[in-house]
């Protein structure tokens, strides 16, 4: 399957390896992996160790591996939240006071160094977002779309569920869409290679895309609403509740993460 970018998500992909894989992680509860995810917000929020930063990390690309699904697309997936967190981390990085790696960096307000408390911190900023976006990349590769559909129904108040349903079906449209631009503007001899240089032709193919965008939408509306649609999207499935010994689980990480949160506050605030 060929995508626009190696560096974004495509929900094609994602869709394709939710459908038509069966890995361990294909046959675990959609409701499990929910709270896998809160618990995994709940650690990287509580969790002060860059060892246990680390640790979680590492333990979700195990999980990640274990699912059967591609390293080399997920080091590409991380480019839009290594932005983030270089856009974020690495100011502070340099603004940590502590013990300075190396000489200083010259600037017109004097001069910089990274510390290696900053770096620490950098490194744990890093395991934190890294571990969330990860973790969901892994869910939503194996969790089909029925499922997740019937999740979104029971967990977002309306309309906002119908919403998000919608917009990840007209996700794929455009995107079939953006694609269909690219290939007849790279037919006439368009190059992408540099941004800058074809900023023009990035902003026609964006223009178009929107205006495309719109009459679809208008279309999709006019025919859902000649077919009775009236603001609830039906939704045909059923997620049954995790087993017991996932709710176990689940209920054993949870208590292990606020233990560990009540332990730090009884060191900070000793009794």
């Amino acid at each position: 399957m060929t995508t626009l970018s190696n560096h974004v998500p495509d929900p094609r992909l994602i869709t394709a390896f939710a459908e038509r894989r069966d890995g361990p992680l294909h046959r675990i509860n959609p409701w499990t992996k929910v709270g896998v995810v809160g618990v995994l917000v709940l650690a990287v929020t509580v969790f002060d160790s860059l060892a246990l930063l680390a640790g979680l990390y590492g333990t979700v690309l195990v999980i990640y591996g274990l699912a059967d699904l591609p390293f080399r697309r997920l080091i590409g997936w991380y480019t839009l939240p290594m932005l983030f967190i270089i856009s974020v981390a690495g100011p502070l990085a340099f603004l940590e006071p502590g013990t300075p790696i190396g000489g200083a960096v010259p600037t017109p307000f004097g001069g910089f160094s990274v510390t290696w408390e900053g770096l620490a911190l950098f490194l744990e900023l890093s395991c934190r977002s890294l571990t969330v976006v990860t973790f969901a990349l892994t869910a939503s590769m194996t969790t089909k779309y029925t499922d997740v559909a019937y999740m979104l129904g029971r967990l977002l108040p309306r309309p906002i569920d119908q919403i998000a349903l919608l917009t990840y079906r007209f996700t794929f449209v455009m995107l079939e869409t953006l694609e269909d631009l690219v290939k007849a503007a790279l037919s006439r001899g368009a190059n992408f290679s540099e941004f800058w240089s074809n900023k023009r032709l990035y902003a026609r193919i964006l223009g178009m895309t929107m205006l495309s965008a719109i009459e679809q939408s208008e279309r999709l509306v006019k025919s859902m609403e000649a077919r009775g649609y009236d603001g609830d999207l039906t939704l045909y499935g059923d997620v049954p509740r995790p087993p017991a010994r996932e709710l176990v689980v689940i209920a054993a990480c949870y208590a292990g993460v606020v233990a560990y949160a009540l332990v730090g506050v009884y060191e900070v605030i000793p009794v």
